[in-house]
């Protein structure tokens, strides 16, 4: 292990494994196992094998195991086999990109072209890109229809009656990397599934769901609350793997260079990424390293270049930066040059994640958490693929963050199983709401559907105001109400801003207004998909974010103001002077400004904005502790302010090692005395309306929180705090006052009252 300076935290070996066969299911087509074997497949691993068997049999099921583990083949099996015994059946498969839909749809065809039984499964696309042609073949001839969860939404089911023959025979429903189903987009896509399966099952079908997803905490509670009924999980991997090495790192103090208030700042991961892809380049390691945005990409490729050019010239044309808009050709492209070794190193973004086939890579750096463990080791799974026998290496660099510090100091948290959860909330009003609409202009809603989807009162609402209309045989929608077209599912709430690049005039995405306010102001650097964008102006009348590309050398991030008023408490838990309870409550916030950090950390300066103020009714985890036992922990009534304010933020940055979120989807505040509690409250909410199942989430996972939090701030090597543990970049108060060791002291009380100690 590294010395106390080194930025090694942990290394660890995962051992080779040895396949797990099983045999063909007597009920497979000898036809299809043969077609199969053609292609390299002459026998199933054991979880392919079982979890076919059970979506043939009519349960629900996720399979759950590693990347480049065979998950297709589980849902392949069953949808092959019904395609060919029943001339009727069809199949819907989706997935959360179009990429990875049609990577899929070109391995069904290469598998199906060879046998000319399979010469009438016509499997086809049916999304955004689809010509209105195909579209219309697809709906009259295809037995097959790859599409997403936005399109089924707003293409399909909004027309069900012309589907009507594909809905009677559909046997199978795929759910492809289904853990990209989390916050609101989950929610949105949990309901769609089930207005799918009620649309289906009222045809006269009874389709059965098959997912695939990374390994995530309980898989199969995550599925049945997408779907709304029971499913079962497969999580033992029969597949063969090389032997792999984890090292977790963490990049050093720099010397010199101070942050906000004077807090020691980390070499970033990007440079110390860079170092590393220049070492593994010299000693012939085929690398991946993977980013967090375009620029990262490209600056961690030229910063190993420049290196390069220095140690080894010969060598620099072998390193390159992946940034393409992710079409196929280009994917196929860098697939090619990587495996005919025309690259040895490559800097991506996370977007090559999901859908491309490089095999046997020698290493791969991950160049900061990627946010869940999931994408942690769908990234992890580039390395030493089991085409490629041959041991390989998975380096974790950490970047400056709470969330990233404890990781590289707890490595069983990433290595072991995982404690997150892909959290979704189909029941908030809010999203619940419009989806009901949806659901009665599609078929009229029964006093059962109210019942199974626990929607009363928000039918009751909805039929108060007039958009449902209640007759003898359900509600049906109120008059010139189109409800498909209000929904976005990937967006928030209500009224959305476009985000636009003015030199071209494309959309490059919306936001809904309230998160406008905090991600699109003017001067803010706005990401997509990589690329780098300068917002120029935020229009919240005209509901337009206008931006140019550009890639300047700092980033942004929002200062705001937070108010928060108390209201329904869902649950609470007491130990003794400890409260920790779930409530609604409605948060007021306004935007004051937005701080420029340099890519090294350093604070460039702080720009004052004049926004409006902005109010989110939403839910919250919080808790009080009373004066006294604060007081009985050592921490004076003068560091009371500082201690819970580092405390908070430092748990808003570990909320997602407990719920599949990002920091920026949820927010906090502290206070000495809240108007709600009369006590020392700290809040952590959801920045969504209505919430999304974050706030509830770490609620449910407290104690694993708390603790989380506690070994994060002490195992920070900083004196007094500094953005890898309590300070935050969102701060509307400057990081001012935070206390590190009052920090400290506060969680260890919590600890100590949950453990009844």
């Amino acid at each position: 292990m590294g010395t106390k300076d080194s930025p090694l935290t942990h290394i660890s070996v995962i051992n080779s494994t040895t396949a797990n066969f099983a045999d063909w299911p007597d009920w497979v087509p000898s036809t299809l196992a043969q077609a199969l074997s053609q292609h390299g497949i002459s026998r199933p691993w054991t979880h392919q094998e079982r979890a076919a068997s059970l979506a043939h049999t009519g349960s629900h099921v996720v399979v759950s195991t590693p990347t480049a583990s065979g998950k297709s083949l589980a849902y392949q099996l069953p949808i092959l086999t019904a395609l060919l015994t029943d001339p009727t059946a069809t199949a819907l498969y989706l997935a959360p990109t179009k990429a990875l839909g049609a990577d899929q749809i070109r391995a069904v065809a290469e598998l199906t072209s060879a046998s000319p039984e399979f010469g009438h499964l016509q499997p086809c696309a049916y999304d955004g890109d689809t010509e209105p042609e195909i579209r219309q073949w697809a709906r009259a001839h295809s037995r097959w229809i790859f599409t997403n969860p936005d399109m089924l939404h707003v293409g399909i089911l909004s027309g069900h009656t012309r589907w009507r023959h594909f809905f009677r025979n559909l046997r199978y429903v795929v759910l492809d990397e289904c853990h990209h189903y989390r916050g609101v987009f989950g929610s949105h896509t949990a309901l769609v599934l089930r207005r799918l399966l009620r649309v289906a099952r009222a045809a006269g079908a009874a389709p059965v769901v098959i997912a695939s997803s990374a390994t995530v905490a309980r898989p199969a509670q995550s599925l049945s609350r997408l779907i709304g009924e029971p499913a079962v999980a497969v999580t033992d991997d029969g597949s063969p793997h090389g032997e792999r090495t984890v090292a977790l790192w963490q990049p050093g103090f720099v010397p010199a260079v101070s942050g906000e208030n004077g807090a020691p700042v980390r070499r970033s991961a990007g440079a110390e990424s860079a170092r590393l892809l220049a070492d593994f380049v010299i000693e012939g390691a085929r690398t991946l390293c993977f980013t967090r945005s375009r620029v990262g990409a490209e600056l961690t490729a030229r910063q190993a270049r420049q290196l390069l050019a220095a140690a080894a010239p010969d060598l620099v044309g072998k390193v390159a930066a992946y940034r393409a808009g992710y079409l196929a050709d280009d994917r196929r492209r860098l697939e090619r040059a990587i495996n005919d070794a025309e690259l040895t190193g490559v800097a991506t973004t996370n977007a090559l994640e999901l859908g491309v086939d490089i095999s046997g890579l020698d290493a791969v750096i991950v160049a900061g958490y990627p946010g869940s463990v999931a994408s942690f080791w769908q990234q992890a799974g580039r390395a030493g693929r089991q085409h490629h026998s041959g041991d390989s290496l998975v380096v974790l660099v950490a970047r400056d963050d709470p969330l990233d510090t404890y990781l590289v100091h707890h490595p069983e948290t990433l290595l072991d199983k995982p404690v997150e959860a892909a959290v979704t909330d189909p029941g908030n009003p809010y999203i619940l709401g419009p989806h009901l609409l949806c659901a009665a202009a599609e078929l009229p809603l029964t006093e059962r559907d109210v019942d199974d989807w626990d929607a009363r009162t928000v039918v009751d609402d909805l039929t108060a105001r007039g958009e449902l209309k209640r007759r003898r045989a359900g509600w049906y929608v109120g008059a010139g109400i189109e409800p498909h077209a209000q929904i976005s599912l990937r967006g928030g709430s209500g009224d959305e801003v476009l985000i636009v690049d003015t030199t071209t005039s494309r959309l490059l995405g919306t936001v809904d207004a309230v998160r406008a306010m905090s991600t699109v102001y003017a001067g803010a650097v706005h990401i997509h998909q990589g690329e780098t964008f300068v917002v120029d102006e935020l229009d919240l009348d005209d509901g337009l974010a206008l931006t140019h590309p550009e890639e300047p050398d700092w980033t942004t991030s929002a200062r705001e103001r937070t108010g928060i008023t108390l209201g329904r408490i869902i649950s609470e838990r007491k130990y003794g002077p400890l409260t920790v309870a779930f409530a609604e409550v409605e948060v007021t916030h306004q935007v004051i400004g937005y701080l420029r950090t340099l890519l090294t950390g350093e604070v460039l300066d702080s720009v004052p904005l004049d926004m409006p103020e902005q109010t989110l009714p939403t839910r919250a985890v919080l808790y009080t502790l009373t004066p006294e036992a604060l007081a009985d922990a050592g921490i004076d009534p003068a560091r009371v302010p500082g201690a819970l304010h580092a405390a908070e933020h430092a748990a808003i940055g570990l909320l997602p090692l407990v719920a599949t979120c990002d920091r920026g989807d949820i927010g906090g505040l502290s206070t000495t005395a809240h108007p709600g509690t009369g006590l020392p409250t700290v809040f952590v909410y959801d920045g969504h309306l209505g919430g999304a199942g974050f706030a509830e989430r770490g609620h449910e996972a407290f104690a694993t929180w708390i603790d989380a939090t506690r070994e994060a701030i002490s195992s920070c090597g900083c004196a007094s705090g500094c953005p890898s543990c309590v300070q935050s970049p969102k701060c509307g108060n400057g990081n001012e006052p935070l206390d590190k060791a009052g920090a400290i002291a506060v969680l260890g009380l919590i600890t100590d009252q949950l453990s009844g100690a």
